[in-house]
């Protein structure tokens, strides 16, 4: 398997240091029949759009709904990630259950990020009607769930990830700081911080 980048951002961000949680979800890839692509497509995506200090977790796991369940338990719980993103198991075809363990074990669904990304991958294929991508919440951790191929990744990512700092921050989680030239976070005015207020809110 091809090295993945697990840490990145610029120390001297505004922006608070965060944990991101990346879960390829693949009875094919997790035995090795072939490599990974989607879930270092997303921590690609990191390196390039965030600008906080950042460190990921990453793990590929089989279609099982109790694998996947405990695994973003995990690392929401253990391993303090602000952000689950899974990639793959989102289709009909009858092992696809990542949108099952997703409720399983969230406390409220923000079911806008599934419309937002459908809405995006119908520009570029009708089968994108297909698609049963969700999102939730559980207790300060965002978990979303993304499609399976690279190409898609990016296509709807690129898009759904202006919102998902403002989320975060609303969850009391981490501010989060983004390239703007890539990704350009959207929060309203009051919300934005500055390097003279980072260092206020910092230090309490």
């Amino acid at each position: 398997m091809s090295p993945v980048q697990l840490l990145g951002g610029d120390p001297l961000s505004v922006g608070d240091p965060a944990v991101f949680g990346v879960i390829t979800v693949s009875d094919r890839a997790s035995s090795g029949v072939y490599e990974d692509l989607s879930g270092p497509a997303i921590l690609q995506f990191f390196s390039k759009a965030v600008q906080s200090p950042w460190t990921a977790k990453y793990a590929v796991i089989p279609d099982e709904q109790p694998i996947i369940e405990q695994t973003i338990k995990d690392m929401a719980d253990k391993e303090g990630c602000c952000l689950v993103v899974t990639t793959g198991g989102t289709g009909p075809a009858p092992r696809d259950v990542t949108p099952e363990a997703t409720e399983a074990v969230c406390s409220r669904m923000l079911p806008g990020y599934g419309e937002q990304m459908r809405a995006i991958s119908l520009k570029y294929v009708p089968t994108a009607v297909l698609s049963r991508q969700t999102a939730g919440i559980r207790g300060k951790t965002l978990v979303i769930n993304l499609p399976g191929k690279p190409k898609s990744i990016r296509e709807t990512f690129d898009e759904v990830f202006k919102s998902i700092p403002y989320c975060i921050q609303l969850m009391q989680g981490p501010y989060i700081e983004t390239h703007a030239a890539v990704v350009p976070a959207f929060r309203p005015p009051a919300e934005k911080r500055s390097a003279a207020t980072a260092g206020v809110e910092q230090g309490r």
